[in-house]
Protein backbone atom coordinates (compact mmCIF):
# COMPACT_ATOMS: atom_id res chain seq x y z
CA UNK A 1 0.00 0.00 0.00
CA UNK A 2 1.09 2.94 -0.85
CA UNK A 3 2.00 6.57 1.32
CA UNK A 4 -0.34 8.23 -0.22
CA UNK A 5 -2.96 5.66 0.83
CA UNK A 6 -1.86 5.44 4.02
CA UNK A 7 -2.00 8.99 5.19
CA UNK A 8 -5.84 9.61 5.38
CA UNK A 9 -5.68 6.08 7.90
CA UNK A 10 -2.82 7.89 9.61
CA UNK A 11 -4.89 11.06 9.63
CA UNK A 12 -8.20 8.93 11.46
CA UNK A 13 -5.28 7.29 13.92
CA UNK A 14 -3.96 10.79 14.71
CA UNK A 15 -7.66 12.00 15.71
CA UNK A 16 -8.87 8.96 17.35
CA UNK A 17 -5.71 9.32 19.63
CA UNK A 18 -6.00 12.95 20.24
CA UNK A 19 -9.90 12.22 21.28
CA UNK A 20 -8.48 9.00 23.51
CA UNK A 21 -5.73 11.66 25.24
CA UNK A 22 -8.91 13.98 26.03
CA UNK A 23 -11.02 11.22 27.12
CA UNK A 24 -8.43 10.13 29.39
CA UNK A 25 -8.12 13.68 30.60
CA UNK A 26 -11.16 14.05 31.38
CA UNK A 27 -11.82 10.78 32.83
CA UNK A 28 -8.54 11.63 34.56
CA UNK A 29 -10.06 14.50 36.11
CA UNK A 30 -13.13 12.80 37.27
CA UNK A 31 -11.27 10.52 38.55
CA UNK A 32 -9.26 12.38 40.84
CA UNK A 33 -12.67 14.35 42.05
CA UNK A 34 -14.10 11.49 43.06
CA UNK A 35 -10.93 10.22 45.10
CA UNK A 36 -10.77 13.24 46.95
CA UNK A 37 -14.65 13.21 47.39
CA UNK A 38 -14.18 9.93 48.80
CA UNK A 39 -11.08 11.59 51.05
CA UNK A 40 -13.75 14.03 52.22
CA UNK A 41 -13.73 12.31 55.37
CA UNK A 42 -13.56 15.36 57.53
CA UNK A 43 -13.47 18.81 56.88
CA UNK A 44 -9.38 18.55 57.02
CA UNK A 45 -9.63 16.69 53.95
CA UNK A 46 -7.60 18.24 51.34
CA UNK A 47 -6.89 20.89 53.27
CA UNK A 48 -3.22 22.24 53.71
CA UNK A 49 -2.87 21.86 57.62
CA UNK A 50 -2.50 24.64 59.81
CA UNK A 51 -1.67 22.57 62.89
CA UNK A 52 2.27 20.39 63.27
CA UNK A 53 3.56 18.26 65.78
CA UNK A 54 5.05 19.32 69.43
CA UNK A 55 2.80 20.40 72.39
CA UNK A 56 0.07 22.96 71.62
CA UNK A 57 -2.57 24.90 73.77
CA UNK A 58 -6.20 24.84 73.21
CA UNK A 59 -9.29 26.69 74.73
CA UNK A 60 -11.99 24.20 76.60
CA UNK A 61 -14.02 24.87 79.28
CA UNK A 62 -12.65 28.60 80.16
CA UNK A 63 -9.14 26.93 80.60
CA UNK A 64 -5.73 26.87 79.02
CA UNK A 65 -5.31 23.04 78.11
CA UNK A 66 -2.53 21.68 76.29
CA UNK A 67 -1.67 18.39 74.36
CA UNK A 68 1.34 16.89 72.64
CA UNK A 69 0.14 16.37 68.21
CA UNK A 70 2.00 13.76 66.80
CA UNK A 71 0.99 14.04 62.94
CA UNK A 72 2.40 11.05 60.54
CA UNK A 73 5.60 11.41 58.78
CA UNK A 74 4.98 12.52 55.19
CA UNK A 75 1.26 13.32 55.59
CA UNK A 76 -1.02 13.24 52.99
CA UNK A 77 -3.87 15.66 53.09
CA UNK A 78 -6.48 13.39 50.84
CA UNK A 79 -5.35 10.27 53.55
CA UNK A 80 -8.26 9.89 56.11
CA UNK A 81 -6.21 8.34 59.20
CA UNK A 82 -6.82 7.03 62.43
CA UNK A 83 -6.82 9.14 65.73
CA UNK A 84 -5.94 7.76 68.27
CA UNK A 85 -6.22 9.53 72.08
CA UNK A 86 -3.84 8.35 75.11
CA UNK A 87 -4.20 9.09 78.23
CA UNK A 88 -1.40 9.48 80.72
CA UNK A 89 -1.56 7.51 84.49
CA UNK A 90 -2.17 9.74 87.53
CA UNK A 91 0.97 11.87 88.45
CA UNK A 92 2.11 11.18 84.73
CA UNK A 93 2.29 13.65 81.67
CA UNK A 94 1.66 14.46 78.35
CA UNK A 95 5.14 14.23 77.69
CA UNK A 96 5.73 11.02 79.70
CA UNK A 97 3.11 9.39 76.82
CA UNK A 98 4.35 11.39 73.99
CA UNK A 99 8.33 10.32 74.86
CA UNK A 100 7.90 7.36 76.33
CA UNK A 101 9.42 8.14 79.64
CA UNK A 102 11.82 6.11 81.03
CA UNK A 103 10.85 2.80 78.46
CA UNK A 104 11.98 5.38 75.47
CA UNK A 105 10.42 5.61 71.95
CA UNK A 106 9.73 2.07 71.59
CA UNK A 107 6.52 2.73 73.96
CA UNK A 108 5.93 6.00 72.93
CA UNK A 109 2.12 6.50 73.14
CA UNK A 110 2.36 2.79 74.89
CA UNK A 111 4.11 1.80 71.24
CA UNK A 112 1.43 3.26 69.21
CA UNK A 113 3.13 5.66 67.13
CA UNK A 114 6.22 2.87 66.59
CA UNK A 115 3.30 0.00 65.92
CA UNK A 116 0.61 2.49 63.57
CA UNK A 117 3.97 3.18 61.34
CA UNK A 118 2.66 6.55 60.60
CA UNK A 119 -0.88 5.28 60.05
CA UNK A 120 -2.39 7.45 63.07
CA UNK A 121 -2.79 10.50 64.26
CA UNK A 122 -1.74 10.10 67.88
CA UNK A 123 -2.47 13.16 70.60
CA UNK A 124 -1.90 12.79 74.20
CA UNK A 125 -3.69 15.88 76.51
CA UNK A 126 -2.16 16.74 79.62
CA UNK A 127 -4.98 16.14 82.71
CA UNK A 128 -5.29 18.66 85.24
CA UNK A 129 -3.00 18.47 88.29
CA UNK A 130 -1.74 15.12 86.33
CA UNK A 131 -5.37 13.81 86.39
CA UNK A 132 -8.41 12.68 84.75
CA UNK A 133 -10.65 13.62 87.45
CA UNK A 134 -13.19 14.53 84.94
CA UNK A 135 -15.06 17.32 87.43
CA UNK A 136 -18.07 18.31 85.45
CA UNK A 137 -17.13 16.28 82.33
CA UNK A 138 -14.03 19.29 81.88
CA UNK A 139 -12.43 16.07 80.59
CA UNK A 140 -15.05 14.94 78.11
CA UNK A 141 -14.99 18.59 77.10
CA UNK A 142 -11.70 18.48 76.26
CA UNK A 143 -11.81 15.20 74.25
CA UNK A 144 -14.63 16.70 72.53
CA UNK A 145 -12.81 20.27 71.24
CA UNK A 146 -9.70 18.47 70.48
CA UNK A 147 -11.49 15.55 67.79
CA UNK A 148 -13.25 19.01 66.31
CA UNK A 149 -9.99 21.15 66.22
CA UNK A 150 -8.07 17.90 64.93
CA UNK A 151 -11.07 16.82 61.92
CA UNK A 152 -11.23 20.74 61.14
CA UNK A 153 -7.69 20.95 60.25
CA UNK A 154 -6.15 17.35 59.58
CA UNK A 155 -8.06 14.16 57.29
CA UNK A 156 -9.09 11.76 60.12
CA UNK A 157 -11.56 8.39 59.22
CA UNK A 158 -14.11 9.47 61.39
CA UNK A 159 -14.96 5.65 62.31
CA UNK A 160 -11.53 4.89 63.10
CA UNK A 161 -11.18 6.89 66.79
CA UNK A 162 -9.69 4.76 69.79
CA UNK A 163 -8.68 5.92 73.39
CA UNK A 164 -6.09 3.76 75.62
CA UNK A 165 -4.38 4.48 78.72
CA UNK A 166 -2.96 2.98 81.92
CA UNK A 167 -4.51 3.42 85.59
CA UNK A 168 -6.07 6.86 85.83
CA UNK A 169 -5.72 7.29 81.87
CA UNK A 170 -7.49 3.73 81.85
CA UNK A 171 -10.13 5.21 83.32
CA UNK A 172 -10.70 8.30 81.32
CA UNK A 173 -10.72 6.03 78.11
CA UNK A 174 -13.73 4.09 80.27
CA UNK A 175 -15.12 7.42 80.59
CA UNK A 176 -14.57 8.29 76.57
CA UNK A 177 -16.41 4.74 75.85
CA UNK A 178 -19.51 5.20 78.01
CA UNK A 179 -19.87 8.69 76.96
CA UNK A 180 -18.87 8.96 73.25
CA UNK A 181 -19.84 5.86 72.26
CA UNK A 182 -20.66 6.63 68.81
CA UNK A 183 -17.92 9.21 68.39
CA UNK A 184 -15.00 6.51 69.51
CA UNK A 185 -14.86 2.95 67.65
CA UNK A 186 -12.80 1.27 70.07
CA UNK A 187 -10.84 1.66 73.40
CA UNK A 188 -8.25 0.10 75.47
CA UNK A 189 -8.06 -0.14 79.54
CA UNK A 190 -5.02 -1.02 81.23
CA UNK A 191 -5.32 -1.09 84.97
CA UNK A 192 -8.50 1.01 84.98
CA UNK A 193 -11.34 1.65 87.31
CA UNK A 194 -14.38 3.91 86.96
CA UNK A 195 -12.48 6.54 88.34
CA UNK A 196 -13.86 9.41 85.46
CA UNK A 197 -17.16 8.74 85.82
CA UNK A 198 -19.45 6.49 82.77
CA UNK A 199 -22.20 9.04 81.48
CA UNK A 200 -24.16 7.07 79.77
CA UNK A 201 -22.64 3.39 79.07
CA UNK A 202 -25.36 1.60 77.59
CA UNK A 203 -23.96 1.74 74.27
CA UNK A 204 -22.08 -0.49 72.70
CA UNK A 205 -17.81 -0.26 72.16
CA UNK A 206 -15.52 -2.37 70.90
CA UNK A 207 -13.53 -2.87 74.24
CA UNK A 208 -10.13 -4.29 74.92
CA UNK A 209 -9.24 -4.58 79.21
CA UNK A 210 -5.76 -5.46 80.28
CA UNK A 211 -5.15 -5.93 83.93
CA UNK A 212 -2.77 -7.72 86.71
CA UNK A 213 -4.10 -10.74 88.72
CA UNK A 214 -2.80 -9.14 91.77
CA UNK A 215 -2.85 -5.28 91.38
CA UNK A 216 -2.08 -3.40 94.50
CA UNK A 217 -3.44 -0.22 92.97
CA UNK A 218 -6.54 -0.76 91.64
CA UNK A 219 -7.66 -4.06 92.27
CA UNK A 220 -8.36 -6.34 88.96
CA UNK A 221 -12.35 -6.39 90.39
CA UNK A 222 -12.80 -3.27 89.45
CA UNK A 223 -10.91 -4.07 86.08
CA UNK A 224 -13.73 -6.46 85.44
CA UNK A 225 -16.32 -4.37 86.20
CA UNK A 226 -15.19 -2.37 83.46
CA UNK A 227 -15.04 -5.23 81.00
CA UNK A 228 -18.27 -6.57 81.83
CA UNK A 229 -20.07 -3.40 81.54
CA UNK A 230 -19.11 -3.86 77.64
CA UNK A 231 -19.97 -7.51 77.62
CA UNK A 232 -23.46 -6.12 78.72
CA UNK A 233 -23.54 -3.55 76.09
CA UNK A 234 -22.11 -5.28 72.93
CA UNK A 235 -24.39 -8.30 73.69
CA UNK A 236 -21.33 -10.63 74.53
CA UNK A 237 -21.71 -14.23 75.94
CA UNK A 238 -21.30 -13.85 79.89
CA UNK A 239 -18.39 -15.84 80.79
CA UNK A 240 -15.49 -15.79 83.56
CA UNK A 241 -12.55 -16.16 81.63
CA UNK A 242 -9.31 -18.07 82.72
CA UNK A 243 -6.84 -15.79 84.43
CA UNK A 244 -3.10 -16.86 84.91
CA UNK A 245 -1.81 -18.20 88.19
CA UNK A 246 0.22 -16.13 90.99
CA UNK A 247 3.84 -17.14 89.92
CA UNK A 248 3.55 -18.50 86.68
CA UNK A 249 4.39 -14.80 85.40
CA UNK A 250 2.23 -15.37 81.80
CA UNK A 251 -0.53 -13.89 80.36
CA UNK A 252 -4.24 -15.18 79.03
CA UNK A 253 -6.40 -13.41 76.64
CA UNK A 254 -9.94 -14.26 76.18
CA UNK A 255 -12.31 -13.28 72.92
CA UNK A 256 -15.50 -13.23 73.94
CA UNK A 257 -17.96 -14.69 71.78
CA UNK A 258 -21.43 -13.83 70.50
CA UNK A 259 -21.32 -10.43 70.91
CA UNK A 260 -22.54 -8.68 68.01
CA UNK A 261 -20.92 -7.85 64.98
CA UNK A 262 -18.33 -4.80 64.80
CA UNK A 263 -18.24 -4.61 69.01
CA UNK A 264 -15.78 -7.33 70.32
CA UNK A 265 -14.92 -7.49 73.73
CA UNK A 266 -11.15 -8.91 74.75
CA UNK A 267 -9.85 -9.55 78.43
CA UNK A 268 -6.31 -9.84 79.16
CA UNK A 269 -5.34 -11.18 82.30
CA UNK A 270 -1.70 -11.29 83.63
CA UNK A 271 0.01 -12.55 86.47
CA UNK A 272 1.24 -9.24 87.69
CA UNK A 273 0.96 -5.76 89.74
CA UNK A 274 -0.17 -2.55 88.58
CA UNK A 275 2.06 -1.48 85.01
CA UNK A 276 0.88 -1.24 81.63
CA UNK A 277 4.39 -3.02 80.20
CA UNK A 278 4.54 -6.54 81.65
CA UNK A 279 6.87 -8.78 80.57
CA UNK A 280 6.21 -13.03 79.91
CA UNK A 281 8.54 -14.66 82.20
CA UNK A 282 10.21 -11.76 84.12
CA UNK A 283 9.24 -9.77 86.87
CA UNK A 284 10.42 -6.68 85.44
CA UNK A 285 8.77 -4.52 83.52
CA UNK A 286 9.72 -3.22 80.02
CA UNK A 287 8.09 -1.28 77.30
CA UNK A 288 10.36 -2.54 74.94
CA UNK A 289 9.63 -6.18 75.17
CA UNK A 290 6.16 -5.78 76.39
CA UNK A 291 2.93 -7.97 74.71
CA UNK A 292 0.67 -4.96 75.65
CA UNK A 293 1.61 -2.26 72.87
CA UNK A 294 0.98 -5.25 70.21
CA UNK A 295 -2.01 -6.17 72.19
CA UNK A 296 -3.47 -3.12 71.54
CA UNK A 297 -2.58 -2.17 67.75
CA UNK A 298 -3.87 -5.62 66.95
CA UNK A 299 -7.04 -5.00 68.57
CA UNK A 300 -7.42 -1.75 66.94
CA UNK A 301 -6.27 -2.53 63.47
CA UNK A 302 -9.01 -5.27 62.98
CA UNK A 303 -11.57 -2.71 63.15
CA UNK A 304 -12.57 -1.73 59.80
CA UNK A 305 -13.16 1.47 58.63
CA UNK A 306 -16.80 1.75 58.92
CA UNK A 307 -19.32 2.08 62.20
CA UNK A 308 -21.40 -1.09 62.22
CA UNK A 309 -25.14 -0.33 63.14
CA UNK A 310 -26.58 -1.52 66.32
CA UNK A 311 -29.88 -1.56 68.25
CA UNK A 312 -29.33 0.12 71.85
CA UNK A 313 -29.66 -2.40 74.26
CA UNK A 314 -33.04 -2.20 76.05
CA UNK A 315 -33.03 -1.69 80.22
CA UNK A 316 -36.02 -3.11 82.45
CA UNK A 317 -36.18 -0.45 85.44
CA UNK A 318 -36.14 -2.00 88.45
CA UNK A 319 -37.81 1.58 89.81
CA UNK A 320 -41.55 2.60 89.10
CA UNK A 321 -41.57 5.90 87.04
CA UNK A 322 -42.59 8.48 89.43
CA UNK A 323 -45.80 10.17 86.43
CA UNK A 324 -45.68 13.32 83.91
CA UNK A 325 -44.11 14.76 82.32
CA UNK A 326 -41.46 14.84 85.82
CA UNK A 327 -40.46 11.13 85.93
CA UNK A 328 -37.24 9.39 86.40
CA UNK A 329 -36.69 5.25 86.64
CA UNK A 330 -33.47 3.64 87.68
CA UNK A 331 -31.93 0.37 87.17
CA UNK A 332 -29.77 -1.85 89.97
CA UNK A 333 -27.19 -3.99 88.69
CA UNK A 334 -23.91 -5.92 90.16
CA UNK A 335 -21.09 -5.77 87.81
CA UNK A 336 -18.70 -7.46 89.75
CA UNK A 337 -18.81 -9.80 94.05
CA UNK A 338 -15.72 -10.80 95.92
CA UNK A 339 -15.76 -12.06 99.60
CA UNK A 340 -17.16 -9.76 101.32
CA UNK A 341 -17.97 -7.36 98.78
CA UNK A 342 -19.00 -6.35 95.56
CA UNK A 343 -19.28 -3.57 92.99
CA UNK A 344 -22.59 -2.19 91.28
CA UNK A 345 -23.78 0.18 89.00
CA UNK A 346 -27.34 2.42 88.80
CA UNK A 347 -28.61 4.05 85.75
CA UNK A 348 -30.73 6.89 86.22
CA UNK A 349 -33.57 7.86 82.96
CA UNK A 350 -35.25 10.39 82.37
CA UNK A 351 -38.33 9.03 81.23
CA UNK A 352 -40.59 11.80 81.20
CA UNK A 353 -41.47 14.86 79.07
CA UNK A 354 -39.21 17.53 80.31
CA UNK A 355 -35.67 17.66 80.91
CA UNK A 356 -34.78 17.43 84.95
CA UNK A 357 -32.52 19.33 86.82
CA UNK A 358 -31.24 16.84 89.35
CA UNK A 359 -32.60 13.34 90.94
CA UNK A 360 -32.23 11.27 93.59
CA UNK A 361 -32.30 7.33 94.05
CA UNK A 362 -33.25 5.83 97.32
CA UNK A 363 -33.29 2.09 98.45
CA UNK A 364 -33.32 0.29 101.89
CA UNK A 365 -29.55 -1.51 102.80
CA UNK A 366 -30.18 -5.47 102.71
CA UNK A 367 -29.66 -6.74 105.84
CA UNK A 368 -25.81 -6.97 106.23
CA UNK A 369 -24.72 -4.85 103.80
CA UNK A 370 -22.74 -0.91 103.45
CA UNK A 371 -21.39 1.16 101.02
CA UNK A 372 -18.07 2.25 101.33
CA UNK A 373 -17.89 4.80 98.11
CA UNK A 374 -20.04 6.11 95.57
CA UNK A 375 -18.64 7.63 92.07
CA UNK A 376 -21.12 10.00 89.64
CA UNK A 377 -23.09 11.22 93.06
CA UNK A 378 -23.37 11.81 96.66
CA UNK A 379 -24.24 9.31 99.12
CA UNK A 380 -26.15 9.77 102.37
CA UNK A 381 -27.43 7.08 104.95
CA UNK A 382 -29.67 6.76 107.57
CA UNK A 383 -31.64 4.49 109.23
CA UNK A 384 -30.67 1.87 107.52
CA UNK A 385 -31.59 3.84 103.70
CA UNK A 386 -28.91 4.55 101.04
CA UNK A 387 -30.00 7.69 99.58
CA UNK A 388 -27.90 9.21 96.42
CA UNK A 389 -28.32 12.46 94.75
CA UNK A 390 -27.16 13.81 91.29
CA UNK A 391 -23.51 15.28 91.16
CA UNK A 392 -23.45 18.80 89.99
CA UNK A 393 -22.79 17.77 85.77
CA UNK A 394 -25.26 14.17 85.75
CA UNK A 395 -28.21 16.13 86.90
CA UNK A 396 -29.75 17.87 84.06
CA UNK A 397 -30.72 15.15 81.80
CA UNK A 398 -33.18 15.27 78.66
CA UNK A 399 -36.44 13.47 77.77
CA UNK A 400 -35.28 9.63 77.72
CA UNK A 401 -31.21 10.91 78.28
CA UNK A 402 -29.72 8.34 81.23
CA UNK A 403 -26.92 8.58 83.39
CA UNK A 404 -25.36 6.40 85.97
CA UNK A 405 -23.45 6.16 89.34
CA UNK A 406 -21.28 3.60 90.75
CA UNK A 407 -20.45 1.96 94.45
CA UNK A 408 -18.79 -0.33 96.26
CA UNK A 409 -20.48 -1.87 99.33
CA UNK A 410 -19.56 -4.79 102.12
CA UNK A 411 -21.64 -7.22 102.34
CA UNK A 412 -23.37 -9.71 100.31
CA UNK A 413 -24.37 -9.06 96.85
CA UNK A 414 -27.15 -11.75 96.45
CA UNK A 415 -30.32 -9.62 97.71
CA UNK A 416 -30.79 -7.00 94.89
CA UNK A 417 -32.74 -3.66 96.43
CA UNK A 418 -35.77 -1.89 95.69
CA UNK A 419 -35.12 1.39 93.91
CA UNK A 420 -37.23 4.41 94.38
CA UNK A 421 -35.89 7.22 91.52
CA UNK A 422 -37.30 10.67 92.12
CA UNK A 423 -36.60 14.34 90.61
CA UNK A 424 -35.04 17.02 93.20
Amino acid sequence: MSRRNLAPLTAVAAMLAMAAAMLTGVLGDTASAAQAGAAATTAGCGKAPTLASGTRTIRSGGQNRTYILRIPDGYDRTRPYKLIFAFHWLNGTANDVATGGTAGTTWAYYGQQRLSDNSAILVAPQGIDNGWANTGGRDLTLVDDLTALIEGDLCVDTSQLFALGWSYGGAMSYAVACARPTVFRAVAVLSGANLSGCAGGTQPVAYLGIHGTHDSVLDISLGRGLRDTFVRNNGCTPQSPPEPARGSLTHVVTAYTGCRAGYPVRWAAFDGDHTPEPVDGSTSTNGARTWTGGEIWNFFSQLPSTTPTSPAPSVTPSSTPSGQPGACASTYRVVNSWQGGFQAEVTVSNTGSAATTGWRVSWTLPAGQSISQVWNGSLTTGGGTATVTNATYNGSLAPGAGTSFGLLANGNAATTPTLTCALS
